[in-house]
């Protein structure tokens, strides 16, 4: 059943993280964690009951581990997606890359390997709102459309169209096609995709950004064999090519 740790006048005052995790251990200790950092939490451990109960907390952002009974966290990932505009953090195994993958592609904006830990935790959530804060001042005030041929972006409200229909893109995925836009025609290191993006180092095993654009290419229609649009520049890292994308159809 689902764990509320402050009454709900302090839920208002707080931001809110919602811990899906059948650890009860990692999941107690992930949340005095945070509590310690002036987070407000709530637990499930059930995955049939983790999507009413986000629904009735109202979290600011959802830790969503992949290995949950009732349902698997990339299965209530992706059926969340839809009607949460916060920031999902995954939980994965340390040798599974097609949970992270899977986990990414279902709409999760980032993942840490299992066993994680609380200071990890923290710093990737400080990341994942910082950003969101930082997109919705951004949206205010970026007014400027931006064109290339068959795609068009605009930044005020975050959409994306190609051919004049619009193309759904998640909020990890918007902001790398921003960075890639601004810095048209340039060559970006994965190091400073993933600093720009995800508030991080790169390690050099990082697979994030290359998930990442490989979607991109995907739902912008530009081809995942021979890209136009957006090039692999191999030892340096990716190239948005304002020429490549076309004209109108």
């Amino acid at each position: 059943m689902a764990e509320y740790t402050e009454e709900f006048v302090s839920i208002q005052t707080k931001t809110r993280i919602f811990i899906a995790e059948d650890d009860a251990r990692l999941a107690n200790l992930v949340q005095a964690y945070l509590q310690r950092h002036g987070f407000e939490t709530c637990i499930e451990e059930n995955g049939g009951r983790v999507i009413g109960a986000i629904h009735g907390f109202e979290p600011d952002l959802v830790i969503l581990d992949v290995m949950l009974p009732g349902k698997d966290g990339l299965s209530i990932c992706k059926d969340l997606r839809p009607s949460f505009e916060g920031p999902i953090l995954m939980l994965t195994a340390r040798d599974s890359d097609i949970d992270q993958v899977l986990g990414l592609d279902y709409g999760a904006d980032d993942y840490v390997i299992k066993p994680a830990e609380p200071q990890v935790l923290l710093a990737r959530i400080k990341a994942l709102l910082r950003r969101c804060n930082n997109n919705v001042q951004a949206s205010i005030e970026d007014k400027n459309d931006f064109e290339f041929g068959r795609l068009k972006i605009q930044p005020s409200q975050r959409l994306v169209f190609v051919d004049g229909q619009e193309c759904y893109l998640s909020s990890h995925e918007y902001d790398l096609l921003t960075v890639l836009v601004k810095n048209a025609d340039k060559v970006l290191s994965r190091e400073m995709l993933l600093n720009t993006v995800y508030q991080r180092s790169y390690d050099g095993l990082d697979r994030t950004i290359d998930i990442r654009v490989s979607h991109l290419r995907k739902k912008l229609g530009d081809s995942t064999e021979n890209p136009r649009g957006i090039k692999t520049i191999w030892g340096k890292g990716y190239l948005f090519v304002t020429e490549g994308w076309g004209t109108v159809s």
